[in-house]
């Protein structure tokens, strides 16, 4: 009871899971008319803070900013400009995008770009396939990590910089020490902590129900479900188990070990595709959509004229992979930051802006090109690929060894949603924990439980009305609970500007 931003947190989200569980239907009748009314007035706000943060962070690593080295921890001088990066670029990167996409590339490797070849978005004079590759680039591209990096950046600053704890409400600047100021900066980091649950939970329910439908196209009998709702609640239990393992062992024993394993298996298994590929055919597929995606960039992300997918698409899709990358930002952003000592502003940018995104294209360019391949050898399609939660199992089964790679994307992701649990674990912790670097175990046991509490809370959400699943329930959930972020990420980042400017003042003076 001494910890108020622990005892908070923790009683709002017991709050929200006593709500679901005993009324799941009231709870999502809230959720959709409330979803509705966000996605009508802030819908497009939403857009323009995604173009304003790629736009931000790249000024800043471009600019004479970009420079400083991110501070260490480690009591070395701060004139020691030679600082060796704490983690190896290859551990970095392993960490960093374990952390921020994992089993997201798996879930919609396919059934993306085949529902947007099938359904193009755009009437812009480019073939379906370029297009939707274009698409998929977008909404899994540069805005996605421009807020991860957005965070990164401003978090990384403070505390390095300024030896200001690890919070968000950190990146508020110096307030006056009075209530009100106590109370706002309470304020944010609770906020942050449900939207980083908000974001977690969503992402296990989406993966566990994932594996599930992967267990019963593998495994089941084709005509019912043989692993059904219960088998996704005792794989998020598994999933949360494995990962407060993980975290209680810390960083370096436990989350970038798994982090590297989770990387070697998915280049693994995108080198399987890519030697059964053509690969000169995909790669000129990806040239041609990572141009389009490079100079269509700022009116896609404006959505002007014929670069409007319209309301009801931009709802369905755009809308919501903003909110999530929104609703993962605090977490994600802040575990870069922490992972990030001893590299130059400029790196860190650079490196979580291109790095991961180049990563992703390649990934999607493969699956996709081969996708489209299958396609064109059927006499009609008949939606083969349309299940999100099957759709990878089902393009695999057309390769040989498909049983074993089925397997080997069964375990991936567990064991990518175990790094993003873990990692999420971590920050949570961190928050909690007065804003420590390395937070006490008793706070990682504590997020474990009451993330595995509330991801089943969820996961019966998606379940409150027969016409919807847990990513219909996601969609109106998420667009909801990131908006006070999103609302707060231009204000922190002016607040972040006007001290670097007295900073500089300061010191020619």
């Amino acid at each position: 009871m001494k910890n108020i931003l622990l005892t908070l947190s923790l009683s709002i989200l017991l709050f929200f899971s006593i709500f679901i569980f005993f009324d799941t239907t009231g709870f999502y009748e809230i959720v959709e008319i409330t979803s509705l009314l966000v996605r009508q007035y802030f819908g497009r706000f939403y857009l323009y803070l995604g173009l304003f943060c790629v736009l931000f962070i790249l000024g800043i690593a471009l600019s004479p900013l970009g420079k400083r080295q991110l501070g260490n921890l480690t009591g070395k001088s701060k004139s020691d400009k030679k600082l060796k990066p704490e983690y190896s670029l290859w551990a970095w990167i392993t960490m960093l995008y374990s952390a921020g996409m994992g089993a997201g590339i798996l879930l919609r490797a396919v059934q993306e770009p085949v529902f947007m070849s099938q359904n193009p978005p755009l009437k812009t004079g480019i073939s379906a396939d370029v297009l939707a590759l274009e698409y998929t680039f977008y909404q899994w591209g540069f805005t996605a990590w421009a807020f991860y990096g957005l965070f990164a950046l401003l978090v990384g600053y403070y505390f390095f910089e300024k030896k200001k704890p690890i919070l968000v409400s950190a990146t508020l600047g110096d307030l006056p020490k009075n209530t009100s100021s106590k109370v706002i900066t309470l304020f944010v980091d609770v906020l942050a902590i449900l939207t980083t649950i908000f974001g977690l939970v969503g992402a296990i329910a989406l993966g566990t129900t994932q594996i599930n439908g992967g267990l019963n196209h593998l495994y089941g009998n084709g005509i019912t479900s043989s692993f059904g709702f219960e088998t996704t609640i005792l794989l998020t239990v598994l999933i949360c188990g494995l990962a407060f393992l993980s975290v209680w062992n810390g960083i370096d024993k436990g989350i970038k070990i798994i982090s590297k394993a989770n990387i070697a298996v998915t280049a693994f298994l995108l080198l399987f595709i890519v030697v059964q590929s053509d690969f000169l055919e995909v790669m000129i597929l990806f040239a041609k959509a990572f141009f389009h995606y490079i100079i269509d960039f700022i009116p896609l992300s404006v959505a002007i004229g014929k670069y409007n997918a319209g309301e009801e698409f931009l709802t369905d899709w755009t809308y919501y992979y903003w909110a999530f990358w929104l609703a993962w930002s605090p977490f994600t952003g802040i575990f870069i930051a922490r992972i990030s000592q001893g590299r130059t502003i400029r790196q860190m940018i650079l490196g979580v802006l291109i790095l991961p995104s180049l990563g992703t294209f390649i990934w999607f360019a493969f699956f996709a090109n081969s996708a489209f391949v299958f396609i064109d050898t059927l006499e009609t399609y008949q939606n083969e690929f349309g299940n999100v939660f099957t759709s990878l199992f089902v393009f695999l089964s057309n390769y040989p060894l498909s049983s074993l790679t089925n397997f080997i994307v069964v375990l991936l992701l567990i064991s990518f949603l175990v790094t993003s649990v873990d990692s999420a674990v971590f920050v949570l912790s961190m928050f909690t924990d007065d804003g420590k670097s390395e937070p006490k175990r008793s706070h990682r046991l504590i997020w474990s439980i009451f993330i595995v509490v509330f991801a089943i809370a969820v996961l019966l959400l998606g379940q409150a009305k027969p016409n919807i699943d847990v990513l219909t329930a996601l969609q109106k959930l998420l667009i909801i609970t990131s908006l006070p972020f999103a609302l707060l990420m231009p204000i922190m980042s002016f607040i972040f500007l006007r001290n670097i400017y007295f900073d500089r003042k300061n010191k020619i003076e």
